[in-house]
């Protein structure tokens, strides 16, 4: 009797050990991953062991930019008239007025001889051609200009037709110098400029504020070829960042834009998700619940990146950087190694995981449930 139950539980176990010998555990071996460089599978990897010296260099080589550097400088908008704009044009005569009969003006108005009569005529938009059409002044060229230089240009044609005539324009309407605000925010749409000088927190104001915690955004400003991103408590830090905007930016606030993958034997599988201000690789390790215990290889724990490439136009450079973590020394790295956009941390399972699990299978179908609990503590 006894005989005939073991060799059933026998040859079940000769069935899982077939079974268990056409599977393979999923992803590669720490050992699979070292001769990866070797073998050159794929052209240029290299994998690089993780010291305080590399994590030094990848510091320096990542150029995170900034708004003051690369797009400060910009002078305050709003002081010249572009093409769509409307402006508000109110002329003065002199008593008696010649071609612009109004009632007299207040006297309190300052700079204003006595007897003058304003006219303030309905408003101009700035046309295609860059023009505005006055009466007995012609098609006036405003885009381009200041107020103060159409002022005079009206002032100009309208002397000796007019009485002694002065000019004030206002830009009643400003809708060519203004700045796109997208992403999330409350209000998103475009923000008009004035000689204020309105600045990137400027313009997210006027849009509503953000939808989003301030710790977990970015704003992205895009002027012509140049694109810039920022973390908003990066701004918030260094006031030399909240640049002076430029008509035509767009300013694009964006939540939680980065992320990298864990796979393997880390504590959950997932892409997660990172704040603009950055993460390292131990607070990465941290939010996947580490490694898991029994079955992680710890020196078996990768961050696999495409590098930026050294020369402009090269393709990008494939970089595995492997993690020891039965190193002490390996967590003070951690601390100070950034995690970066699209990074896949990637934990090997232990090369003694696949030989306990086919001894735990064998044990089970060969001997008492209560024989291998014992033997398994």
């Amino acid at each position: 009797m006894f005989k005939a139950l073991f060799g059933t539980r026998l040859a079940a176990a000769m069935a899982l050990l077939l079974v268990m010998g056409g599977c393979q555990s999923v992803g590669p071996s720490r050992g699979s991953v070292e001769k990866a460089a070797v073998s050159q599978s794929i052209p240029g990897l290299r994998v690089i062991p993780l010291t305080q010296e590399v994590v030094q260099r990848e510091a320096m080589s990542e150029d995170h930019g900034s708004f003051a550097r690369d797009l400060g400088g910009a002078e305050p908008a709003g002081l010249r008239v572009g093409v769509g704009d409307t402006l508000e044009v109110t002329i003065w005569e002199a008593s008696p007025p010649a071609l612009f009969g109004s009632p007299n003006l207040d006297p309190s108005i300052a700079g204003i001889p006595e007897g003058s009569r304003p006219n303030t005529l309905p408003g101009f938009v700035v046309g295609p051609a860059g023009t505005i059409s006055i009466p007995f002044a012609g098609q006036v060229p405003a885009a381009g200009r200041t107020t103060h230089e159409i002022e005079q240009e009206i002032v100009r044609r309208l002397r000796g037709r007019a009485h002694l005539p002065q000019a004030v324009v206002r830009i009643a309407h400003n809708v060519a110098t203004a700045v796109t605000v997208l992403g999330d925010v409350k209000q998103p749409g475009q923000v008009p400029l004035t000689p204020h000088g309105e600045r990137v927190l400027d313009a997210l104001s006027q849009a509503g504020g953000t939808s989003q915690p301030l710790d977990k955004m970015t704003v992205q400003i895009t002027r012509g070829d140049i694109v810039r991103t920022m973390a908003v408590e990066d701004i918030l830090k260094d006031p030399r960042n909240n640049v002076v905007l430029r008509s035509g930016d767009v300013v694009t606030a964006a939540f939680q834009p980065y992320s990298f993958t864990a796979l393997g034997a880390a504590g959950k599988n997932a892409e997660i998700p990172f704040e603009a201000t950055g993460i390292t690789l131990s607070q990465a390790l941290g939010r996947v619940g580490g490694i898991e215990s029994g079955q992680a290889d710890p020196k078996g724990v990768f961050v696999f990146r495409w590098e930026k490439p050294t020369a402009p136009g090269a393709a990008s450079v494939p970089v595995i950087f492997q993690v020891d973590m039965k190193q002490p020394e390996t967590y003070l790295a951690a601390q100070r190694f950034e995690m970066r956009n699209g990074d896949v941390l990637y934990v090997s399972n232990s090369p003694t995981t696949d030989v306990q699990r086919f001894v735990n299978i064998v044990a089970s179908s060969i001997l008492p449930f209560s024989t291998v609990r014992n033997i398994t503590r």
